[in-house]
């Protein structure tokens, strides 16, 4: 009897033994899965030209990824988009400085690791309007009002003598723009590409004025990061930022491989697509602190922000000085 008992007590020792040795198996093979999983960066954006880096990066570049994967996540407002980083549905996004700015100052703690793109912004007016003066009692639009464009709006007017309160302001949705114009319920207006394009290639618009001419080196879109996602993720936010400045370099060559990526992502005629690449450059995507100090004078000058964040608050190149 003892003898059996002796026998059962060893066969349970030992099965209690492989439970114990295939389970440490199993909870190794996990921790090595994990180890080699990849991160998710999700990125909202809206589907404009000044976006493109972002664009060439998801299709061209991230073959180069080796600890991360990017989704990005379409928008189809500013306000929208806003409140998915705002509320960290995302990781960052593609998005107007100036909304990024506002919500740092209201306690959003987010990054701009690098710009969207230079210039490529211009004033499209009717073809009846001739000069700045022109535009007095119209109507005029802009995407909004936390915005390069009202910006460059405002030193326009200021340019030719002109306020704000000369012409009627009100803020519309860029892919409306093109067909407002044209039907003449508004006289002009300025925002991102390729909705300036649009109306000049249909021939229902003309340039009044290049961003350039207005504000030399004017700061517009840029990619902006939480800093939860940064700070939990360095080497990620690295490797993403190496690659979006590459991606930034093969924008600027605008050649054909550029702009089917382009096309996969802005549903317009090649002309427009080939008119609205041709006002903007992506070749130098770091936001320099003198840059950023221009648009925050700006801001504060026109009304728009009382205390906007400095540039040591607001804005990270640590991983773009580090590019090669």
């Amino acid at each position: 009897m003892k003898s059996k008992l002796n026998k059962a007590v060893t066969i349970i020792s030992l099965m209690l033994s492989m439970v114990v040795i295939l389970s440490a198996c199993g909870t190794n093979q996990s921790q090595s899965t994990v180890g080699t999983e990849k991160k998710t960066i999700k990125i909202a954006y809206l589907p404009i030209t000044h976006a493109l880096p972002l664009h060439i990066e998801s299709e061209l570049g991230k073959s180069n990824l080796k600890n991360s994967n990017i989704e990005l996540i379409k928008f189809g407002s500013w306000p929208e988009l806003m409140d998915a980083l705002n509320t960290g549905k995302v990781d960052g996004a593609s998005v107007l400085i100036e909304l990024a700015m506002k919500a740092k100052e209201q306690g959003i703690d987010l990054k701009t690791v690098a710009l969207g793109h230079r210039d490529g912004n211009v004033v499209v007016v009717a073809n009846n309007i001739n000069k700045v003066s022109d535009l007095k009692g119209k109507t005029f639009a802009i995407p909004h009002r936390l915005s390069t464009h009202n910006i460059l709006l405002y030193k326009m007017l200021q340019k030719e003598g002109l306020t704000e309160k000369d012409v009627k302001i009100i803020e519309l949705s860029p892919a409306e723009m093109p067909a407002s114009l044209a039907e003449g319920r508004i006289s002009g207006y300025i925002v991102a590409e390729p909705f300036g394009a649009k109306a000049v290639s249909m021939n229902k618009g003309k340039v009044l004025y290049q961003s350039n001419d207005l504000w030399q080196d004017s700061v517009c879109c840029g990619l902006v990061l939480r800093n939860d996602f940064i700070k939990n993720n360095p080497e990620v936010t690295q490797e993403f930022v190496n690659e979006y400045v590459k991606a930034g370099i093969k924008a600027d060559t605008k050649d054909t491989q550029v702009q089917k990526v382009a096309s996969n992502y802005m549903r317009v005629e090649q002309n427009i697509l080939n008119l609205s690449m041709k006002w903007i450059s992506f070749n130098e995507l770091k936001l320099r602190e003198n840059d950023y100090n221009q648009l925050r004078e700006n801001l504060i000058e026109i009304g728009l922000a009382k205390n906007p964040p400095q540039y040591k608050d607001f804005v990270d190149s640590t991983f773009i000085d580090k590019v090669k």
